[in-house]
This record gives C-alpha cells, structure tokens and sequence, in this order.
C-alpha cells in the first residue's frame, strides 16, 4: 500500500457511491488509474465491501442491543457461527477475551422481537451455557470508519 491507495480508502470510508473521475480528481490520478487501484485493494482484502449505513429507526428496527454468548465447549462454535451467520438481525458478531465467548450487536424491531431473536433461536442451540443482554438506550456515533496510520502501512 502506497499513499494513494490510503487517500482512496479514506475518501471511500467518507463515500463508497465516489464516481471514479471524482475519486481520482481527489487524489491526483487518472479515472482508470484510480478503478484499478480500488480493485486491486478489493482483490486483496483490504476492502471487504461497500455498503450503506441505515438508519434503523426509519425501518423499523429501533433496538440495538448488544448480547455476550457463552459457549459450553468449542465444539459448538461452528453450528453457534452457521446460526449467527443466517440471522439478519446479528448485525456483528466478535470472537471476545473474558468470561464470555461472543459479543453480538442485534438490531430488531421491539424488546418482543430482541426475546426471539435471544430466547428462541440463540438459545434455543445447544450448547449455549448463557447470554447477558445489554439494550442501547440512544446511539451517539456508529461508523464505518477506521483509522488509518500511515507511516505502519507505507
């Protein structure tokens, strides 16, 4: 990774829709130049995908809530990573250090969809020894963004 492609990731982190010319005015290349870098780093998998940030409210997920899992052993960690994958309400799912062994961050529509969601599907598996719930009052900041050293990547 050069300067540029660091310029191209900072501008895509700010707008992933850029038009090629406007991303390459931007950072002082040409239109071609600038879409061959961006797949090279998509190749790479530097940039895993482009997406747009949803307000949930407006869609009628209003909750967030935040869920620690506890597994009974590793060996149910693949069915509990099948199940986590196929529910559209686990918006992330983080491998953790401490007591617990997951943390999922769960957009739904009420506290009646969150006990579904939590009561029946997770730990309705077996193998799930505990969950502690967390629910997000208000949100101050959610991003897509990440920072970038420089001087580590060049």
């Amino acid at each position: 990774m050069d300067a540029f492609d660091l310029k191209i990731i900072e501008r895509l982190m700010e707008n992933s829709r850029m038009k090629w010319a406007d991303l390459a005015a931007e950072i002082g290349l040409s239109a071609p130049a600038a879409a061959e870098r961006v797949n090279r780093l998509i190749e790479q998998g530097i940039i895993k995908k482009f997406g747009i940030l949803i307000d949930g409210e407006a869609v009628g997920s209003e909750l967030t809530a935040f869920v620690a899992v506890s597994l009974e052993r590793p060996s149910y960690r693949a069915p509990f990573l099948e199940l986590i994958n196929h529910l559209d309400e686990v918006q992330e799912c983080h491998h953790i250090a401490g007591e617990d062994d997951y943390l999922l961050k769960i957009r739904c529509r009420n506290t009646k969809d969150l006990d579904r969601v939590v009561s029946h599907e997770i730990k309705g598996l077996q193998g799930i020894v505990r969950t502690r719930t967390t629910i997000v009052m208000d949100t101050a900041k959610e991003s897509f963004r990440l920072p970038l050293n420089s001087s580590k990547m060049l």
